[in-house]
């Protein structure tokens, strides 16, 4: 059985009509996972995180600035791709929560697994800084709570079509703690060659724009080396869909070209080395993907694997 983490509020996020990441993106993804027989999960209500999780990766004066700039009516904009209405602040928290709360609960032996259906996502989010549709590090937070439930090694994973770049500036240099990162190049926001220089703990693996499923699928092989070699306690994965050959922002003729069955491929990669060396732990959370259809097959594909794998 998987635990699956999400809440309706995170539904009164509204950046506004024409924004990709909108409200319709969450539903998408519940609907198509309710509608799949084959898929045995327990829904849990995601929590607000509390301000002691946040701290554990943003910055103090970065936190109490996103609770000042939350609206109660209109729109709050924090960069230009960046939006706040009244309900992003409680669908942020939840976010957040709903990541820190699988992990306590993986950790305590009552799921092996757990997926989170969250809203805004996070990978972008840095320790000071909104960036890229992401208010907190949903992630990057859950690596932390991992590792004060007591598991020491946590493996991040993200194959979102752009680059956590969030994530890494979150996790870089900490010990206990791998980042690995497959995206297209070249690719917002810029960051996540190989080539940069990056702190031991990441690794970034490249697919070049227009390059194909093939040289998709040996750049992922390439990461899931180096966290079999890492042995981790838990893997996180960072679950964005936007490299689909239908996704408006990372598809088309220019993108990777990916199905939802090479998101099954890459979660069946994902479970064999959480098997090998995790007991089998690992917590996903949604980051992007924004053709509705194509994002509801492919987290569907992605939870069917982390089920059956």
């Amino acid at each position: 059985m998987i635990g699956l983490y999400t809440h309706e509020d995170m539904l009164d996020h509204r950046p506004g009509a024409t924004h990709p990441e909108r409200p319709e993106r969450l539903a998408a993804v519940i609907e198509a996972l309710e509608a799949q027989d084959a898929l045995d999960f327990e829904p849990r209500d995601a929590p607000q995180a509390e301000l002691a999780d946040l701290l554990l990766v943003h910055d103090a004066d970065y936190v109490q600035r996103i609770f000042d700039a939350a609206p109660r009516a209109g729109l709050t904009r924090l960069d230009e791709d960046t939006v706040m209405s009244p309900g992003t602040l409680l669908a942020a928290r939840r976010a957040a929560g709903a990541v820190a709360a699988a992990v306590r609960d993986v950790a305590a032996g009552q799921f092996e697994r757990a997926f989170c259906a969250v809203r805004p996502p996070g990978h972008h989010a840095e320790p000071g800084a909104a960036m890229g549709f992401c208010i907190f590090s949903n992630v990057a937070i859950g690596a932390r709570v991992a590792q004060l439930s007591g598991l020491e090694r946590v493996a991040v994973v993200d194959f979102d079509v752009h680059h956590g770049n969030g994530t890494q500036a979150a996790l870089a240099g900490r010990p206990g703690l791998l980042f690995a990162s497959v995206q297209q190049w070249p690719q917002w926001p810029g960051t996540g060659h190989p080539d940069q220089v990056v702190a031991d703990n990441v690794v970034n693996a490249i697919s070049p724009a227009g390059g194909g499923v093939a040289g998709w699928r040996s750049a992922f092989s390439s990461l899931m080396d180096r966290v079999a070699d890492f042995r981790p306690d838990l893997i996180l994965i960072s679950a964005g869909f936007d490299a689909h050959r239908l996704d408006p922002l990372g598809g088309g003729p220019g993108g990777q070209q990916l199905g939802a069955e090479d998101y099954g491929w890459a979660t069946e990669q994902i479970v064999a080395v959480a098997r090998a060396s995790s007991r089998g732990r690992v917590v996903s959370a949604l980051e992007g993907g924004y053709d509705l259809e194509a994002l509801g097959r492919s987290a569907v594909a992605h939870v069917l694997a982390l089920q059956q794998g």
